[in-house]
């Protein structure tokens, strides 16, 4: 039984910040590259559904049998994540196990050993991992040029996989190098001599040989090695110490994303997947209070994946965001002014009792006359029928607006431009929401929109999530 990845998702938020822009804001030169940031109504979770949702394009939901989630940024401290997330890509509640992993950069690829070790138990099962993260580090520090935002995510199963997982091997290693404790907004890091040499350095060099030993392989065995690291300079002085060349080092987006936290490694197998060839053997480590390493090998379904351009799509899709003390105030480093209040609390129950509704956006279909409406409606608009629907599924389609308002300060302070719509999907049915991720002079009558998972506000002392519509960006799904 070979286990291997099934099928892979990415997400990397529509606005980057160019490290000169940062640099300048602080009257010094900026580094080159930039930095991917999630926008004001994003978070870790956000990030994750869009990345998990991203595989369905090589399996279906009905496939999946578990859920991981990893990440060290999480909105919530004591609730399950997973859960929320698996309900917001609309996997089924009674055949889906969930579970969270936390407090370590490597946290994404413990998950994906937890997830083979799943599939080894029952071959028949698949399990989905997706680790997201959106560090935050002090202003004007070098962590600030690096940290950037994103997701990725990963299906492990058997059968007809795009690599299979051949080896694994972890190193443990204790450390204080690069840790935040409990209430901090910032990670910390030790001193860099200390951090690189006697941390990163030294331990994934004895992860990377302890895999090949294993194993039996030499450096010239393996076509492609997919590092973690907090820059590339630390890579490319790994490389050599374990004796790969530049050539085989796999770009884990630190010059365009940045240090994604967990979500970079896997967005360096996904990059490496996608340009691997049949039989070409990949190395993945993973650093964080340890190391954890893998091998992989291509398969003949790989080709499938040569024109997906997963993070081609992305990277070319999106904009410059050129504000820092904007920034800040996304962030909330140095929040801007609060709005006036939202009047309504928000209730847990009903946010229970309607997750059909805000979480797993679903409308109804008449099965006596076809007609689609949106949200769940008991009674057809169109024939009359009573109770005669089925529920469909309103996340994966494409919509075209069908009216929208703008407001240019209906917003927060630092984000006030408001773009309420109502799109319609091909059977006629409406959505009212709001639109993200614009650039308001493009906005037109019959635009294309797809369903974004975002934050709405946190009244009653938790995260509110809905859906709103933005200019596409991924690939269109299924159809209605």
């Amino acid at each position: 039984m070979k286990i291997g990845i099934k099928s892979f998702g990415v997400y990397v938020p529509n606005y980057y910040l160019s490290r000169e822009t940062i640099g300048l804001a602080w009257e010094a030169k900026g580094s080159k590259g930039k930095k991917s940031i999630a926008n004001v109504d994003e978070d870790t979770l956000t990030m994750a559904v869009e990345a998990a949702m991203d595989c369905f394009r090589f399996v279906s939901r009905e496939e999946i049998s578990s859920l991981y989630f990893a990440s060290t940024t999480a909105p919530y401290a004591e609730k399950a994540h997973s859960a929320l997330i698996s309900v917001a890509c609309d996997l089924e509640n009674n055949s889906v196990f969930t579970s969270d992993f936390a407090n370590s950069t490597r946290a994404g690829t413990s998950a994906l050993l937890a997830a083979c070790d799943a599939v080894k138990a029952d071959e028949a099962k698949n399990s989905l991992v997706v680790a997201s993260d959106m560090r935050k580090s002090y202003p004007k520090s070098p962590e600030e040029m690096t940290l950037g935002d994103a997701a990725a995510a990963m299906v492990v199963g058997t059968g007809d996989v795009f690599a299979t997982i051949d080896g694994t091997f972890s190193f443990n290693d204790e450390i204080v190098d690069i840790w935040r404790n409990a209430g901090d907004q910032y990670i910390s890091v030790g001193e860099s001599r200390f951090v690189v040499d006697e941390g990163y350095l030294r331990v994934m060099k004895a992860a990377v040989a302890g895999i090949l030993e294993k194993y039996s392989l030499e450096p010239k065995h393996i076509a492609k090695v997919v590092f973690s690291g907090a820059n590339a300079r630390n890579v490319a002085k790994l490389a050599k110490k374990c004796g790969f060349s530049a050539d085989q080092i796999q770009d884990t987006l630190l010059n365009s994303v940045g240090d994604s936290g967990t979500a970079q490694a896997f967005l360096g197998i996904v990059s490496a997947l996608e340009a691997a060839e049949p039989g070409e053997k990949i190395l993945l480590a993973d650093y964080g209070s340890g190391a954890n390493t893998f091998i992989l090998t291509a398969t003949e379904n790989v080709r499938k994946v040569h024109r997906a351009d997963t993070l081609k799509r992305f990277l070319e899709n999106r904009k410059e965001f050129g504000s820092y003390a904007r920034y800040l105030s996304f962030r909330e480093i140095a929040p801007a002014k609060p709005g006036s209040p939202f009047k309504l609390p928000a209730s847990s129950s009903m946010t229970w009792r309607e997750q059909k509704l805000n979480l797993r956006l679903h409308g109804s279909r008449c099965t006596e006359c076809g007609a689609a409406i949106f949200p769940i409606n008991r009674v057809c608009h169109k024939c009359g029928a009573v109770d005669k629907f089925e529920e469909f599924r309103a996340s994966d389609l494409v919509t075209k607006i069908f009216t929208f308002s703008v407001d240019q300060y209906a917003g927060r302070s630092d984000d006030p431009v408001l773009v309420q719509t109502v799109t319609e999907g091909e059977n006629g049915e409406r959505y009212y929401t709001i639109m993200t991720d614009f650039n308001v002079e493009d906005v037109r009558i019959g635009m294309e929109m797809e369903f974004t998972f975002r934050k709405m506000h946190a009244l009653g002392n938790f995260p509110n999530y809905y859906w709103k519509v933005r200019p596409l960006r991924r690939e269109k799904r299924t159809k209605l």
